[in-house]
């Protein structure tokens, strides 16, 4: 079967349309026959751009890797310490919030060869970063950068998901305060530096 390519079309701009599908309709929904009814085109004409859904897929999480990194990087340049953590967790959720279905995109499994070349090494070397403004030695550090992306990635889902709308409590008061607690939690596991 000959496929056509169509004028206009490139995977650069078919990764982007599925990233902004997926903030409409979820990551999930991504498919080469929805971006293909977006574009108006027949889905055999996406192939000469795109294998599969799943190099879509990946394509749309390398985005979005890249791009939360760049939001994360700008938020915390020149910032230490707690001014860091909390410079780094605000661009973590306002970017989850403004790219609910990119955000999604970035927890997508990738091959070990794809995702040690991704932008996925950046926010740990970020997130490490950061931590080393509260000197925690090996394996704190590390059970630290575990911990931040579980909160922040629990918290950014269940208020995706809507779980804290039932409460008078606002979600930014629990977000502050959260913040607070890791600030302190990660203080108290410090290392003493020796005396000079």
């Amino acid at each position: 079967m000959m496929v056509v390519v169509r004028a206009g079309l490139s995977p650069e701009r078919l990764t982007l349309a599925g990233a902004e599908l997926a903030d409409e309709v979820g990551f999930d929904q991504v498919t080469l026959s929805a971006l293909a009814r977006r574009f108006d085109v027949k889905q055999a004409s996406l192939y000469a751009h795109l294998k599969n859904s799943h190099e879509l897929k990946t394509r749309i999480a390398l985005l979005a890797l890249e791009e939360l990194a760049d939001r994360v990087a700008d938020a915390v340049a020149g910032r230490a310490g707690k001014d860091a953590l909390t410079a780094f967790a605000n661009a973590y959720r306002d970017y989850a919030r403004a790219h609910p279905g990119r955000y999604e995109a970035a927890r997508y499994r990738l091959d070990p060869e794809t995702a040690a070349a991704s932008a996925g090494v950046r926010h740990a070397q970020m997130t490490r970063a950061i931590l080393r403004g509260y000197d925690l030695a090996e394996p704190d550090q590390t059970h630290a950068v575990r911990m931040l992306g579980s909160v922040f990635h629990g918290y950014a889902s269940l208020e995706a998901a809507g779980a804290f709308d039932h409460t008078d409590v606002a979600a930014q008061q629990s977000w502050d305060w959260t913040l607070d607690c890791l600030d302190t939690a990660l203080r108290s596991r410090s290392t003493p530096r020796p005396a000079a």
